[in-house]
Parts: structure tokens; C-alpha cells; sequence
């Protein structure tokens, strides 16, 4: 990926997912493989990058975005900057600890510069007076959203759609955080498609807002939030959910994240033991890669 490429010509794997539950239910199961484009810059964040790395490049500008010590974005980010030449910064919640956590030494070794800062002035990090601050201290820049949580963000993530439009999916399956990539999703599906989110993280009362905000004009497009696969949390999770991970990856050869895409498939399973999708549908789960997320488990947790 030397060039800036054209999403519509990335070759993505669609894996078939098949056992005899899912032939008893007659689905159709499948899992969209974006944990597959890139080494690095994974899953669904090269989509939600796309635009801010279109314009980073054509105006030749740095990049400042944020995020916490066990980032996915960053880690994407600092992947991207690298490989098309750009200069990136990363706003990091949180006083600099003694030991680095392994995403932020990986952003390091990518060239991107890491500004550690305090909770309480990070939780300031959207007010003006704060993006002054930025320009003061390092100039003209691109600045992204923590998450890529934006307009344009969600516009990258709705190219995720060219990627399995060709097939005739009734259910598009995928996790959510920032709301951004479900939305995307949600602006680029037809009408006959129904988008299930699979909130990863407790209690965001704002996600309806967050969503409503990110789709402008299409919020009477036919989507469903699912709230009861969180596992406890943003990063959270339980002896039960490790055990899913493991046994999907010995049934299937696909490794997923603790954070998002095992949630959300342990979710999709429970859903059709609940007999919620009829019989036929046919459903596709979006991979939205973040593996990377993995290392932060002790070794020997994880079967891949």
C-alpha cells in the first residue's frame, strides 16, 4: 500500500462461517475479513482514516488525533503516517508512566510522537480553547477525532459497504464504540438491509445522539442496537468470553479481539439461538481487526 488506494479494489476475504447449529437455524453466516487488509493499519480504522489521510496527504499537513494507552486508533494512525509519509502526533490520556504499554511503543517505533496529558485535560480536549493550544504548540495541522468520531470518519467507514455489496446480505453485523463505523454502515446500506450494532462499551446514554448526529439526513434507516453483550464494559471481560474466543477460533481459523469483534460475535450466536434473524437470512459480520488489542492479555490466555 504504497499509494493512498482505491478502497473499491482492496481484495477482502468473506469467510463462510458453518456448523450443524447454524444449518438446524438455516442461516447464512458470514465474516467480512477488514482484520485482514493491512499488518497495521487494521479492521475498520483505515476506512474511518481514509478522508483525513486523502486531505493530510494532498495538503502535506501532520496529523494530531488521540486516544488511551491501549489505543487501536493510534496504533492504526501511527501505522498510516508511516506508510504514506506523513507526520503524526498522538494526545495520550494520562500522565507518562514508567512502563509504556505495548500500542504506545508501538506508535513510538511508527514515528509518531506521543504528548502525554492530564485526565482532566483531556476530558477539555474538544473546546476550542484546546485546539488553539494544539496549533500554538505544533503548527498547521489535521486533527482526528479520538476514534475517528466525526462526519468524515463516518463517510470512510460507509465505503466499507463496497466491499460486500456484490452479495445480497440481509443483516450487516458489527461492534460499536464511537458509533462512527455503525454509521457508516447505516448511511451505505439499502433498503432492504437491516444494520445490527453491537455496543462494546456500559451505559453510553449519547449513542442514539451520537449516531443521530453522524448520519444527519438518514436517521430513518433501519438499524437495531444491541446493549446486552458488553461484557462489563469497554475492555472488559469475563472467563466466558476468553472461552468463546478460544473455541471460535479452533471451530473457525478466525482469531478476534476481546474488545470488539468477539463481543459482538458471541452476541450474533446468542441471537440466533434466540431464533432473532428468520430462517434464510443471510447475515455478514464485520472483522474490524484491532488484534493488536490481544497483547495486552497474559501470555498463554489466548489459543492464537
Amino acid at each position: 500500500m504504497t499509494q493512498l488506494a482505491d478502497i473499491k479494489k482492496i481484495n477482502v476475504d468473506i469467510n463462510k462461517i458453518e456448523n450443524e447449529f447454524i444449518a438446524e437455524k438455516k442461516i447464512s453466516l458470514s465474516v467480512l475479513r477488514l482484520d485482514k487488509i493491512h499488518p497495521e493499519i487494521s479492521g475498520n480504522k483505515f476506512f474511518k482514516l481514509y478522508y483525513f489521510l486523502e486531505q493530510a496527504i494532498t495538503e502535506q499537513k501532520k496529523i494530531i488525533t488521540f486516544g488511551g494507552a491501549y489505543s487501536n486508533h493510534l496504533a492504526a494512525t501511527a501505522g498510516a503516517c508511516k506508510e504514506f509519509g506523513l507526520n503524526c502526533i498522538g494526545i495520550v490520556r494520562g500522565e507518562e508512566p514508567k512502563n509504556i504499554s505495548h500500542t504506545l511503543l508501538f506508535c513510538k517505533k511508527q514515528g509518531m510522537h506521543l504528548e502525554f496529558i492530564s485526565r482532566e485535560k483531556y476530558n477539555r480536549k474538544d473546546g476550542e480553547d484546546f485546539k488553539i493550544e494544539l496549533t500554538d504548540k505544533f503548527g498547521d495541522h489535521i486533527l482526528i477525532p479520538e476514534g475517528g468520531y466525526s462526519i468524515k470518519g463516518a463517510e470512510g467507514a460507509a465505503l466499507i459497504s463496497n466491499l460486500y455489496q456484490s452479495t445480497d446480505f440481509d443483516y450487516i453485523c458489527c461492534a460499536a464504540g464511537t458509533a462512527t463505523t455503525l454509521s457508516g454502515l447505516i448511511k451505505s446500506s439499502t433498503p432492504s438491509q437491516k444494520i445490527i450494532g453491537f455496543n462494546a462499551l456500559k451505559d453510553l446514554a449519547n449513542f442514539e445522539a451520537r449516531i443521530q448526529f453522524l448520519l444527519s439526513s438518514h436517521v430513518d434507516k433501519n438499524y437495531s442496537l444491541i446493549n446486552d453483550f458488553h461484557f462489563g464494559g469497554y475492555a472488559k471481560k469475563t472467563s466466558e468470553l476468553i472461552s468463546f474466543i478460544n473455541k471460535f477460533y479452533e471451530a473457525f481459523a478466525i482469531p478476534t479481539d476481546f474488545v470488539y469483534t468477539a463481543k459482538m460475535m458471541y452476541g450474533v450466536f446468542e441471537l440466533i439461538k434466540r431464533n432473532y434473524f428468520p430462517a434464510g437470512s443471510k447475515i455478514i459480520c464485520i472483522h474490524t481487526g484491532g488484534l493488536q488489542g490481544n497483547l495486552s492479555l497474559p501470555a498463554g490466555t489466548l489459543n492464537f
